[in-house]
């Protein structure tokens, strides 16, 4: 199950690596659940998310560090890195190149990713791209 599992991983890597949007569903289940907040449920949320990111990103790539399997779920941690080239919630594309780190925990079902959680250092990305975080906030 765990080789299953990182084959997994490896169909969705593969997707952001080649920006192959139309690939989504080899991997993700169509009633995907996602905790992070920026991501509606739903295999079509999930991939208007990605449109969305190789629109602020186009040469973004990811790079897998650890991959760790137990049950129905598998976690890893990823290294993103791509050229701020379009708007990203809601900031102008400043041409600097942004890179970051996520752990992600993902709840596998009928062999597709059926529920997702992540952390993310947000105020660290927007800090690379020249932004305050924390005013974008209203704080």
């Amino acid at each position: 199950m765990a080789d299953d599992h990182r084959a997994l991983i490896q169909s969705f890597v593969d997707m952001i690596n080649s920006h192959d949007i139309s690939a989504m569903s080899e991997h993700t289940a169509p009633a995907h659940i996602d905790h992070n907040p920026v991501v509606d449920d739903g295999i079509e949320a999930n991939t208007e998310f990605w449109k969305q990111i190789f629109a602020a990103f186009p040469d973004i790539s990811i790079v897998v560090h650890d991959l760790i399997s137990d049950g129905d779920r598998i976690s890893g941690r990823f290294e993103y890195t791509g050229t701020h080239q379009g708007t990203f919630f809601g900031v102008e594309a400043t041409g600097r190149t942004l890179t970051f780190q996520s752990i992600d925990i993902w709840r596998v079902e009928n062999g597709l990713l059926a529920e997702h959680w992540d952390q993310l250092d947000m105020s660290g990305m927007f800090h690379q791209l020249g932004v305050d975080f924390y005013a974008m906030q209203g704080a």
